[in-house]
C-alpha cells in the first residue's frame, strides 16, 4: 500500500520538512515518522498532518509535558505550520511523543476495541520514516514484524471474540426494550471487533477500525465480496424495528465464517 509520502499540497510538505528540521536537533529524538492519510496516499488538501516523534521510553515518562510544550510553542509561531492550517479545514499539524513500547491495554465490555494492534501497525507498517537516529526504528520492526507471537495471538483473538460476542448478545435485548440507540451502539462496537478479530486471524496489522475500511479489505485482505457483506450490515432500513436485532445474526454468521483462531 505505501510507496512514500505522498503529500496533497505543497503547505503539507514544507510544514513536513520543518518538523523534521526542528525534531532532529532534539538530541533525544529517534525517529520522526510520518503516519496517517499522507503516508498511505489518501490524503486530501484538508487533511491534517499525521507525526509521530520517537524518543525514549524514560525521557517520554520524565519529560514528556516539557517536550509537548516546547512543540507546542514552535507550532504556534512557526510561519510554515501556521500556513498549513489556513489552507483546509482540518489541515492541522496531528503529533504525538511515543516511546515505542507496545502493551495491550485493559478494557471493559463497552469500552469498543482496544488500540494494540493499530499501534503497531501505524507505527511500523502503514508509516514513513522521515528521519531516524540510530537503529531503535529497525529493532522494533524485527521484534514485532511480520507479526507479533502465537501465544500472545491465541490470547488476543480470544479476548476481541469474547467482547464481540458479548455486544452481539446485548443487541436484541435492546431491541426488545425499544433502546434502539444503544442496541446500535453495541452492535457498531462488535462490527470494529469483528474487524479487529479478523485482522488477528489473518496475521495482518489493521489501519483502522472506522476509516479506510474499503481499502483494508479489499488491498490487505484480499476479499472484496466480505468488503460488499460489511456494507450490508450498516444498510439499516427500518431503525425501530428488529433490523438492528437481525444484522447482529448476520454478523456472527460472519464470524463464524471468517474468523479462524
Amino acid at each position: 500500500m505505501l510507496s512514500g509520502a505522498s503529500y496533497p499540497t505543497v503547505e503539507h510538505e514544507r510544514a513536513s520538512e520543518t518538523i523534521v528540521e526542528f525534531f532532529s536537533g532534539w538530541p533525544d529524538v529517534e525517529a520522526v515518522i510520518l503516519t496517517g492519510s499522507c503516508a498511505h496516499g489518501s490524503a486530501s488538501h484538508d487533511s491534517c498532518l499525521d507525526v509521530m516523534v520517537m524518543v525514549p521510553q524514560d525521557v517520554l515518562a520524565t519529560r514528556g509535558g516539557e517536550l509537548g510544550r516546547l512543540w507546542n510553542s514552535f507550532y504556534e509561531s512557526d510561519g510554515i505550520l501556521k500556513r498549513l492550517r489556513g489552507i483546509g479545514k482540518f489541515s492541522h499539524v496531528d503529533l504525538v511523543f511515543t516511546d515505542g513500547c507496545f502493551e495491550p491495554q485493559p478494557r471493559d465490555f463497552t469500552s469498543g476495541p482496544d488500540e494494540f494492534e493499530l499501534e503497531i501497525g501505524n507505527t511500523l507498517v502503514y508509516s514513513v520514516p522521515l528521519w531516524t537516529r540510530g537503529d531503535r526504528l529497525e529493532r522494533l520492526k524485527a521484534l514485532w514484524l511480520p507479526y507479533y507471537g502465537e501465544d500472545l495471538r491465541g490470547e488476543r483473538i480470544t479476548m476481541v471474540s469474547m467482547y464481540l460476542l458479548n455486544n452481539l448478545d446485548h443487541v436484541p435485548l435492546f431491541v426488545d426494550r425499544g433502546l434502539h440507540f444503544q442496541a446500535f451502539n453495541r452492535f457498531y462496537d462488535a462490527f470494529r471487533e469483528f474487524i479487529q478479530a479478523l485482522f488477528i486471524s489473518r496475521r495482518i496489522y489493521p489501519i483502522a477500525y472506522d476509516k479506510w475500511i474499503r481499502k483494508q479489505i479489499h488491498e490487505l485482505l484480499g476479499e472484496p465480496e466480505l468488503f460488499r457483506a460489511l456494507v450490508n450490515l450498516l444498510e439499516i432500513g427500518n431503525f425501530e424495528g428488529r433490523d438492528i436485532a437481525e444484522k447482529a445474526e448476520e454478523l456472527q454468521g460472519l464470524f463464524e465464517e471468517h474468523v479462524v483462531e
